[in-house]
């Protein structure tokens, strides 16, 4: 009786341990493999133009070799309380780094940009390779003064 219940045991392990198939069934199948799908986005940068002077009130402007610097300081009082939301200085953020604006664009074309964003954006062209650039991201129009858009200028000029 031990001999046979050991063999039985024996056959059983060794049909426990053995290779089990699986039938594939017809119908739905799910593959969990992580595919990465690659895909090539071809950026164009927006141009420079000095010549542009933007849609809006501000037809001609001009700047005094010298920077005015209690204006450059009210100018960054205003950008610290109005553009910080969306731009940096340096950094790229939901708007572009402000840094050096003034060698791609004309001071009338920023302040036109500053004191009329929704027509720039309707349009300008470089106002709207802009919004391309950064994802549709509009600039809200802060209905500032003319006075407040000429000090946030006049403290670009000093980046």
């Amino acid at each position: 009786m031990k001999k046979i219940f050991s063999i039985l045991a024996l056959g059983a392990l060794i049909v426990s341990c053995g290779e089990k198939k699986e039938e594939k069934k017809p119908g739905f199948e799910m593959n969990r493999t992580k595919t990465e799908a690659k895909t090539t986005t071809e950026t164009q940068e927006v141009p420079v133009d000095l010549s542009n002077k933007g849609v809006g009130p501000i037809t001609s402007i001009t700047l005094d070799t010298d920077i005015n610097t209690d204006m450059a300081t009210a100018g960054e009082e205003k950008f610290k309380t109005v553009c910080t939301a969306c731009h940096m200085v340096d950094k790229r953020m939901i708007g572009p780094a402000l840094e050096g604006v003034l060698e791609r664009r004309s001071p009338e074309w920023v302040m036109n940009m500053i004191l009329n964003p929704d027509k720039m954006i309707k349009e300008d062209p470089i106002a709207q390779a802009l919004l391309k650039e950064y994802n549709n991201a509009i600039m809200i129009n802060q209905n500032l003064s003319e006075g407040d858009a000429r000090s946030i200028l006049e403290y670009l000029r000093t980046l």
